[in-house]
């Protein structure tokens, strides 16, 4: 996979070196309140990894990641990503999400993308539905927040091709 381009960030592949940007991320409470990545060393090190560093003229800003099911039955793919909080509430991430949502649709050939945020990450959810995200239902006990201690519910929404808002 080549750098995507979007209108301010661009995604390229994750490598080791993009390790210590997304720890000082992690170590934020923003994002740590969202994220557990137990394993980002060995995760990169798969030679199928599909983590995309998120940067902006070059400073590495966050980290999108996505996921395919290949069955052609079932075909569809997810993602997932984080933004250091100084580079919140700027537009990168709904740039990130919707350059990378434009590649999966036409270069992957999917026609359904989800994103399953913590149902009370509501600025997350916010950001995605302005993309057009829509909300599918309360997955139940779906991950487990370190922070607190117990399983907590996630948020599922989707996206078909041709749903995507483009930029105002």
């Amino acid at each position: 996979m080549d750098s995507l381009h979007g209108t301010y960030v661009t995604l390229r592949p994750a490598t080791a070196d993009d390790l210590p940007a997304f720890r000082t991320a992690l170590a934020t409470a923003e994002v740590r309140r969202w994220w557990h990545w137990p394993d980002p060393e060995g995760d990169l090190a798969e030679p199928e990894h599909r983590h995309l560093t998120i940067t902006v003229k070059g400073e590495n800003v966050g980290m999108i990641q996505w996921h395919e099911e290949a069955d052609p039955d079932f075909r569809y793919a997810s993602i997932d990503i984080f933004v250091h909080p100084e580079h919140h509430r700027l537009g990168l991430g709904t740039d990130a999400i919707r350059t990378l949502a434009r590649w999966l649709f036409d270069v992957r050939g999917h026609h359904r993308l989800t994103i399953d945020p913590a149902a009370e990450n509501e600025a997350a959810i916010a950001c995605y539905e302005r993309l057009g995200f829509r909300r599918v239902g309360v997955l139940r006990k779906q991950w487990y927040d370190h922070e607190r201690g117990f399983w907590a519910d996630g948020m599922l929404l989707d996206l078909l091709k041709g749903e995507l808002s483009e930029p105002s």
